[in-house]
């Protein structure tokens, strides 16, 4: 019998994910649960989570696939603070954390209440629908003080940070033409909608952006 190996790579993973790390580091609560959507290939969180600890780290992903993923790369590097994947839509009312929540994320999340959220190139490979669910979601799981962490090219006042951009947002648009590089400042007026106060905004490399919400 051979093994199926169902690791997913995605390569931008290995250029993004010190510069993230280095935000996390610096934005999230020290202690509790981070709550991961749309983990993809699940290479970000097995990096993530033993830099972050002692903050428990929950990943999860609304492709089956994905998820898959995310469970393979957890057997070859694991860590006491990762937990195993949870398939969740954000477009659902209820997400899989909220309702039929397996007995272990209970536990998990009664000992280490969720105290933020992280969505790393999510919001523009996805219809708007996913976007506002993601807030929407945000507002009802997060205390006050809850971080809400994303990362992916914006524009800003209706225009392209940059060239590249320009390019990336018409091929997104041209493979699903609900997805797309979403404007900033409709995400910051839905937000503050949810109760999500603008931190900060951090350029990045390859023309990208961290944002940062708190829950009022």
């Amino acid at each position: 019998m051979t093994f199926e190996d169902k690791r997913q790579h995605a390569p931008a993973t290995q250029r993004n994910r010190q510069p993230i790390l280095e935000v996390l580091k610096e934005v999230l609560p020290p202690t509790g649960t981070v709550l991961e959507i749309s983990a993809g290939t699940g290479e970000h969180s097995i990096f993530f989570a033993p830099r972050l600890q002692p903050r428990q780290w929950l990943p999860t992903d609304f492709s089956p696939f994905a998820v898959d993923s995310i469970f393979a790369w957890q057997e070859i590097v694991p860590s006491e603070n990762l937990h195993p994947p949870l398939q969740l839509d954000v477009t659902e009312n209820l997400w899989a954390v909220e309702a039929d929540t397996p007995g272990w994320v209970k536990e998990l999340l009664e000992s280490h209440p969720l105290t933020a959220i992280v969505s790393i190139n999510m919001i523009h490979i996805a219809p708007w629908s996913a976007c506002l669910g993601l807030l929407a979601g945000a507002e009802r799981l997060l205390d006050k003080n809850g971080i809400l962490y994303l990362y992916g090219p914006f524009q800003r006042e209706g225009e392209e940070t940059a060239p590249s951009n320009v390019a990336f947002d018409l091929s997104l648009r041209d493979r699903d033409r609900e997805w797309g590089v979403r404007n900033l400042e409709d995400v910051v007026a839905i937000a503050q909608k949810h109760h999500l106060e603008l931190l900060k905004v951090i350029p990045m490399p390859a023309n990208n952006l961290s944002v940062i919400f708190q829950r009022k």
